[in-house]
């Protein structure tokens, strides 16, 4: 994923990006179908790879909705796209995990599968793209098309990095908070998980549809940088907590915060990248995204091994923290 994102960004740039967004969810939609069949692990982490390389559905969406949403309205838009993937990543887990109770894993599988190829009737039928103006002269790279934006390269880069370290952050609480309930609970750690993460999937949620509430007031670098400085005080209070109710509360908070970080980000890069050049920029955006999903776990893993679980979850609110300094000194303001 973390390689295929850019090339798969590239051709939307080139070939339009709505054929992307289908030809991402086509591919999708058949490496998760195929797991039904697969008979060793060898099988399953091929598919899996092969999913990664061809899909990319959330960048090539993201994508095309900043492109064809009017300028002053890609904040909403980038969020209601964020709110969504994050009600996903909430009931996904829950649902799956109860049709794997009562059909089996394999079923599950084929059936998402199905489900991704039934999402395209709706793309097909009801998505529109703007016609592609043939470009006039020489052909123009995506680097010499943001370099005509003053400042935007490195503007940018510290964004594509923020939302990179985000997913850190993020991808490392997940398993952390497992690990701290465990350390707390003797029974119903799952319940207690499921709740406490359904909780911030629902605030996640309607973070990332009303956070250009306060954008409008504060802009969006301070809005940005308070809400990753919250992100570190919720991971500190789940560290912290001497009470299970706590770090459910914690985990909640996460979730809020991090629903504001995540589609802020995104819309200022909506802002900064020039049409042209709108897929490549997600697509590398998606690919410090998925690196982040990849270091999270092994960093948060490996010091709670060597030190302790609290130990690990101050880690994260520090990184929080380090993010909350690169948006406010790194980033700029967007015009709208």
């Amino acid at each position: 994923m973390a390689i295929a994102s850019p090339i798969w960004g590239v051709m939307g740039d080139r070939f339009g990006r709505k054929p992307m967004l289908l030809r991402s969810m086509v591919g999708g939609a058949i490496t998760v179908g195929l797991i039904f069949f697969v008979q060793s692990p060898t099988q399953l982490l091929v598919l899996r790879f092969l999913q990664g390389a061809t899909s990319g559905t959330v960048a090539a969406a993201t994508a095309l909705v900043a492109v064809e949403t009017p300028r002053n309205r890609v904040g909403w838009a980038l969020g209601v796209v964020t709110s969504a993937v994050a009600l996903g990543g909430a009931i996904g887990p829950v649902i799956g995990g109860l049709a794997g109770a009562v059909f089996g894993l394999r079923l599950v599988f084929l059936g998402g599968g199905v489900l991704l190829l039934l999402s395209l009737i709706p793309v097909l039928l009801i998505v529109r793209e703007s016609p592609r103006r043939p470009r006039v002269g020489p052909q123009v790279g995506t680097l010499d098309l943001i370099k005509q934006r003053p400042g935007a390269v490195r503007a940018l880069s510290v964004l594509i990095g923020a939302q990179g370290l985000i997913n850190v952050c993020n991808s490392a609480t997940q398993q952390l908070v497992v690990l701290r309930l465990l350390e707390m609970l003797s029974t119903g750690v799952s319940a207690v998980t499921g709740v406490a993460y359904g909780l911030a999937g629902v605030a996640s949620s309607g973070a990332a549809v009303f956070y250009t509430l306060v954008t409008r007031r504060l802009g969006y670098v301070r809005t940005t940088a308070v809400a990753a400085v919250m992100v570190a005080v919720a991971v500190s209070l789940i560290g912290l907590a001497p009470w299970v109710a706590v770090v459910v509360g914690g985990v909640a908070l996460n979730g809020l915060f991090s629903g504001v970080v995540i589609p802020a980000t995104a819309s200022m890069i909506g802002l900064e990248t020039p049409p042209e050049a709108q897929s490549t920029v997600f697509g590398a955006n998606a690919s410090s995204v998925a690196l982040g999903f990849a270091i999270g776990p092994a960093l948060g893993g490996v010091v709670a091994a060597t030190a302790s679980v609290s130990a690990a979850l101050i880690m994260v609110a520090g990184l929080a923290v380090a993010l909350a300094v690169l948006i406010a000194f790194g980033a700029r303001e967007p015009v709208r």
